[in-house]
């Protein structure tokens, strides 16, 4: 079973993944953190983030393993270092290159295949599990998903601008929306849940409400 999961950043989708996940009783995989180990591979060994056949290498080469919640690159534990702003400002270019993208994707499908997962990202419902059982595209205002961030950062002790935070979000958004191959587009037979006033509860129930219904009524 593929519950997949789309959404813009602030939307919610990670943390509601996890918990979700955990619920039902599952494996998680956050697609995103793949794109950002190689995007922080990429950033330390000085690649130019415009060669996509370079990048391609690197991605088909890369020593990455995830483990639950953990993302490890090179044997060494980079879950905060992959969350910096600094990931944020140049992962866009990375992830827009249709050669980079095949290579990702098939890992992804890799790490999932045969298996019961909660996957979550940009492109899981249209390009990476489009057969999933389960769809949902989680969504929220551009505000509420600015503050989201900026508290997020915040929390892990980084000094940021809320300013800046926003206008990385708007950046973010517009090229995800842009890119030629796995653009972020809700898909027709996605759920839409809407997270700007609702709890993270609230959502994770609303999900396994959907889930239990479907399964009940195969």
């Amino acid at each position: 079973m593929i519950v997949a999961i789309d959404g813009p950043a602030g939307s919610g989708k990670t943390t509601i993944a996890k918990l979700l996940s955990k619920k039902l009783n599952i494996s998680y995989l956050d697609t995103g953190a793949t794109y950002r180990a190689l995007t922080l591979k990429a950033l330390e060994g000085g690649i130019d983030l415009k060669d996509a056949s370079l990048l391609a290498q690197l991605a088909a080469n890369l020593n990455l393993k995830l483990d639950g919640q953990k993302t490890y690159l090179d044997g060494k534990d980079v879950s905060e270092e992959i969350r910096t702003p600094l990931i944020d400002k140049n992962i866009s270019i990375i992830v827009a290159h249709p050669k980079v993208r095949s290579v990702m994707v098939s890992l992804q499908r890799a790490v999932a295949k045969g298996k019961d997962f909660v996957v979550e990202g940009r492109d899981i419902t249209t390009v990476v599990f489009p057969n999933a059982e389960f769809k949902f595209y989680l969504d929220a205002d551009s505000a509420i998903r600015a503050e989201r961030r900026f508290r997020e950062l915040e929390a892990k002790g980084m000094k940021i601008d809320f300013t800046e935070t926003e206008k990385d979000l708007r950046k973010r958004d517009d090229a995800d929306k842009k890119r030629e191959v796995g653009a972020l587009t809700l898909s027709s037979d996605a759920t839409y849940i809407d997270t700007t006033k609702m709890s993270i509860e609230e959502v994770i129930n609303t999900m396994v409400a959907y889930i239990e219904n479907r399964k009940n009524n195969k």
